[in-house]
């Protein structure tokens, strides 16, 4: 099997020692926080040995650290491509952690590429291999991988809770690489969310995008031990270079270009191309920053040249859009607009594939919430469940949210299956409504944390007045409540979350505190799908879609 070899690696091939494919395999592990054109070809010469010799475990080592080192160098479509030559051997070993790795890394090369259908599938897959090996840090990694997805998909906001979900399911077992991988990934997360709202017109949602980099930056820092600690180059690397582009943003341009630098240097010296890339960007932004438009266009034009076709849709679009501002500042018009045009059109790209992508999936916080370890209630019979009989509460409040007496997701997970069954098997309606407190960060903010908690508490309240003592009433976050409605249309449905609706937005919410107004945006889905990930995940899109239509209504997905 003849492999390809990068001009800039061939004195790196002739320099691997030994003769064996122990000796090759040996280099290639040995290189993993160091030379990766060295790693590379010691990989790819065990590899084509491997294959060639019919060594099947050593085939699948070799082809696994090829794709290591082609996906920390930046080579996205390589390693996509070399990853999928691996897939079916991997696939026939059955569930492991390598394959929930390779998977991983194919879902972040997707990703970055902007084909976030593939990614989407890559990271359902790590997931449900992860649950299948029941390892509670297979899962945690699986669910920040849905996470990191979600926020290429320009949804940080799930991303974030996920992540935090992820971080909660390991707790105390989480080591240093756990703590540096989940830290990493919410500062990214956080950046997103910052450059997402920027530029909004609201003051509320441009705070909300400052917190989010106040964050982001706290998370670098805290990232930073626990790399040192295990010694991982890498993602250390991606930390300090979001670190120095926090800094760049939050206006602290001199701790910025300290970071960067130092940055930058370990990410030349250990081969990092694309984060290299990265790195300049934020360099040459900064020059921009400081007023030094020629430099700044004369820097992004060099990253652009070195990274044609070859860079990745979110850098590119980075890169042209700094390259706009630097030819606009310098009054070179037919730059600038070219710049424009190249950024816009990156831009599109994306977006039509993210439309595309959440089109035929739905990977949602609740979704993944099947993997944590939560009670499963025992198998009902048949009639039981048509009869849509209830499992029975335990005797403690293990099942109940203490602060508003709704169920928690532990009861969600035991109760709601039982739930569906009975509306599949005897064809009976099913409305899930997902209702979401507008604004519920900037009211704690405001009014503080204990009027957040009487407004939940009253909200409640107000849910079992407007329901029945057969709906199920579920507090899955901070400020969103699931509401399951059986033998309930999606049109009687509708009615009665407007009802609530009006109920809230009328109540004199002033005499909690002054100035305080409360409003809900509900998200209704109705059976089929009889999936409760499914329905919930609907829920939650339609939901989305009330509070982009201005908030305080009901959608129905």
């Amino acid at each position: 099997m003849q492999a390809v070899l990068h001009s800039d690696e061939d004195a790196a091939a002739a320099a691997v020692g030994g003769e064996t494919l122990a000796d090759w395999l040996a280099v290639a592990r040995a290189q993993a926080q160091a030379d990766l054109g060295l790693g590379f070809a010691a990989a790819t010469r065990a590899w084509e040995v491997a294959s060639s010799q019919g060594q099947f475990s050593e085939y699948l080592e070799a082809g696994r650290w090829r794709c290591f080192y082609m996906y920390r160098r930046g080579e996205m479509a390589g390693m996509l491509a070399a990853a999928q030559q691996l897939m079916p051997a991997f696939r026939e070993q059955g569930s492991s952690a390598s394959l929930c790795e390779l998977l991983r890394w194919m879902a972040f090369a997707a990703a970055e590429m902007g084909d976030f259908e593939s990614a989407l599938a890559h990271v359902n897959e790590t997931l449900a291999r992860a649950r299948e090996l029941a390892e509670p840090k297979l899962v945690a990694l699986a669910l920040n991988a849905v996470g990191a997805v979600l926020e290429r998909m320009g949804d940080p906001w799930q991303a974030e809770r996920l992540m935090n979900e992820a971080a909660a399911l390991v707790a105390e077992q989480a080591g240093p690489t756990e703590r540096l991988i989940a830290h990493n990934n919410l500062a990214t997360v956080g950046l997103s969310h910052y450059k997402l709202l920027r530029h909004s017109q609201s003051p509320e949602q441009r705070r909300e995008g400052q917190d989010a980099l106040s964050r982001a930056l706290q998370h670098t820092l805290a990232a930073r031990p626990h790399g040192l600690a295990v010694g991982e180059c890498f993602v250390l690397a991606i930390s300090d270079s979001n670190r120095g582009e926090i800094l760049l943003h939050l206006g602290r341009l001199d701790e910025a270009e300290t970071v960067l630098h130092e940055a930058l240097a370990d990410i030349d010296a250990h081969g990092y191309l694309g984060l290299g890339w990265r790195a300049r960007c934020s360099l040459a932004e900064l020059q921009l920053a400081r007023g030094d438009a020629a430099g700044a266009a004369q820097a992004l034009a060099a990253v652009l040249a070195e990274s044609a076709g070859r860079a990745q849709s979110e850098l590119l679009m980075r890169l042209h859009h700094a390259a706009y501002r630097a030819t606009q500042a310098l009054g070179d018009a037919a730059q600038a607009l070219h710049h424009l045009e190249q950024h816009l059109a990156v831009a599109r790209s994306r977006a039509v594939a993210q439309l595309a992508a959440q089109a035929r999936f739905f990977v949602t916080r609740v979704e993944a919430e099947r993997s944590l370890e939560e009670r499963r209630p025992p198998p009902a019979s048949g009639r039981e469940a048509a009869l849509g009989s209830e499992v029975a509460e335990p005797p403690d409040a293990s099942w109940r949210d203490p602060l508003t007496g709704l169920g928690n997701r532990e009861c969600m997970a035991a109760r709601m299956p039982a739930l569906v069954r009975a509306a599949e098997l005897t064809a009976a309606p099913l409305t899930l409504a997902l209702i979401d407190v507008d604004r519920f960060t900037a009211l704690t903010r405001q009014h503080g944390l204990d009027v957040g908690n009487q407004v939940l508490q009253v909200l409640a309240q107000m849910l079992r007045d407007n329901t029945r003592a057969r709906d199920l009433l579920l507090r899955l976050a901070d400020d969103q409540i699931l509401v399951a409605l059986p033998d309930t249309v999606a049109d009687r449905a509708v009615e009665v979350c407007e009802r609530l609706r009006s109920a809230v937005e009328l109540y004199p919410w002033s005499q909690l505190a002054e100035g305080l107004d409360v409003t809900l945006s509900i998200g209704l889905a109705n059976a089929p799908p009889y999936a409760t990930d499914l329905l919930v995940a609907r829920a939650e899109s339609a939901m989305y879609r009330a509070k982009h239509l201005g908030r305080n209504r009901v959608a129905l997905a």
